[in-house]
């Protein structure tokens, strides 16, 4: 049972409302959503390090990002209900894509210093884990869209190469990249994240979904390659 009430009211004020306490100061869950991040990403770092104990570091990091990039989060939030608590301001924030996840992250951070690591990383495990996040699922696809398009490219000696168009800050002074994966020297879709690594992510995942799905994107990135190995070709027959 929770012995704090006031610290899970918290975990769910968005900044948006501007709420106050006694002394004038205001309250939202921007504090606790810091500390719960830490927390859920080092119980998380535990549980995967004990459910693979064959894998290599690789892997064990690109699950770990799976586990904790905002999206996984967000559904999390809602599956657990915590969307419908959510105190928010929504003509404010109806942008943010991730008000909930935040929230999840503040829910966890509130648990923390309410009951405990201990307590926490038990919640997290039988309550979040088991019920959220498949295992299973992590092990047969790591996710890792990067070395994907590496492995791509090399197998199709094409050269691949990320580039970030714009770097900025979201409403909450977070950094924000927007990038675009390049291949044969044809661009991708461009992707957002809010840090490189995870932008450049979710850029190759795109490349790889346009080079799988459209034709002509990929004659695109090919069709130079293969008339200079056609021609490679032509020069050593003649020298023959």
């Amino acid at each position: 049972m929770p012995r704090n009430i006031e610290l899970y009211r918290q975990a769910v004020t968005h900044r948006s409302i501007g709420s106050c306490n006694a002394a004038g100061r205001k309250i939202n869950n921007e504090r606790l959503e810091f500390l719960g991040d830490a927390v859920f990403t080092a119980v998380a770092a535990d549980i995967l390090y004990h459910a693979f104990p064959e894998k290599h570091e690789g892997f064990l990091s690109n699950s770990r990002s799976r586990v904790i990039q905002r999206e996984t989060l967000n559904r999390i939030a809602i599956e657990i209900g915590l969307d419908r608590l959510v105190r928010a301001e929504l003509r404010s924030c109806s942008h943010n894509n991730y008000i909930y996840g935040n929230a999840f992250e503040a829910f966890i951070g509130a648990i923390y210093l309410d009951c405990g690591y201990e307590r926490c990383r038990k919640f997290i495990k039988d309550k979040i884990f088991k019920n959220h996040i498949d295992l299973n699922e992590i092990e047969k696809n790591d996710g890792n869209y990067k070395s994907k398009l590496v492995e791509w490219g090399q197998g199709h000696h094409v050269e691949v190469l990320w580039e970030v168009d714009e770097s900025l800050t979201d409403e909450k002074n977070n950094p924000l990249f927007k990038v675009h994966a390049v291949v044969g020297g044809v661009p991708g879709k461009q992707a957002e994240g809010y840090s490189k690594k995870e932008a450049q992510q979710k850029a190759s995942r795109l490349i790889l979904r346009q080079l799988q799905y459209d034709k002509s994107f990929r004659n695109r990135v090919l069709s130079p390659h293969k008339e200079s190995a056609e021609g490679e070709e032509t020069q050593s027959v003649e020298k023959e």
